[in-house]
């Protein structure tokens, strides 16, 4: 029985795409280097502010620009991270629902670690139990360490956790973690970049996760 969810941020939990995409353009302009698309943000997100800006530089950029560029990002995003992210339709009613049948929340994203947090006590204060961003000493998806941290500061085994992304990473994170993935596919990967990943259950409303639980928790009650 899961007494577990465990959830990627952005493209999962929050639609976070434009803020994301003009923080980039933000930073771009200010070093006088051509913007990108929203489409090209939303094929450039998932492994990391760094590689966020690795991407959207224009290849063969001097190293010393692109860490200018990813600094002048973090600080923009800092002060506009809120603009226009928001929680996908359904998301809060079912963090609630998850929390009325017993199992832990958790975040687990390769957002930078002060801003995972921050949005996460913006948008799900008293709804998520622990969050982790990306940090130094842990390494990003779809290396498990992230994950299995959080199993273990909520005291639950793979076997009771799930967890769910919008990502190819994420459902490798899940793999190399031993944990159970469900693919959502409201996010900013298509589902056959899902599949082809790996993944072989996916849910296409928030609520459809609290309703296969609550089938799970009366099977096997």
């Amino acid at each position: 029985m899961k007494k577990a969810a465990i959830f990627d941020l952005d493209g999962t939990l929050l639609y976070s795409l434009e803020d994301l995409g003009n923080s980039t353009n933000a930073a771009l302009r200010e070093y006088g280097l051509p913007e990108r698309s929203l489409e090209e943000i939303r094929r450039f997100v998932g492994n990391g502010v760094g590689m966020l800006i690795h991407r959207a530089v224009p290849q063969g950029t001097d190293a010393a620009l692109e860490s200018a560029c990813l600094k002048y990002f973090q600080d923009f995003y800092r002060a506009h991270m809120q603009e226009r992210t928001r929680p996908y339709d359904g998301v809060l009613d079912m963090l609630d629902g998850l929390h009325e049948l017993g199992l832990q929340t958790g975040i687990l994203s390769n957002k930078f670690h002060e801003a995972a947090c921050a949005l996460s006590r913006i948008f799900f204060a008293g709804r998520i139990d622990v969050t982790q961003g990306e940090q130094q000493e842990i390494p990003r998806k779809p290396d498990p360490a992230g994950l299995i941290r959080l199993m273990k500061k909520l005291g639950v085994s793979p076997e009771e956790t799930v967890y769910l992304g919008d990502s190819p990473e994420d459902a490798r994170t899940a793999q190399n973690a031993g944990v159970d993935f469900v693919a959502v596919t409201w996010g900013y990967r298509t589902l056959d970049q899902l599949r082809e990943a790996g993944a072989r259950e996916w849910i296409n409303r928030p609520e459809q996760l609290v309703a296969e639980l609550r089938r799970e928790t009366r099977r096997k009650g």
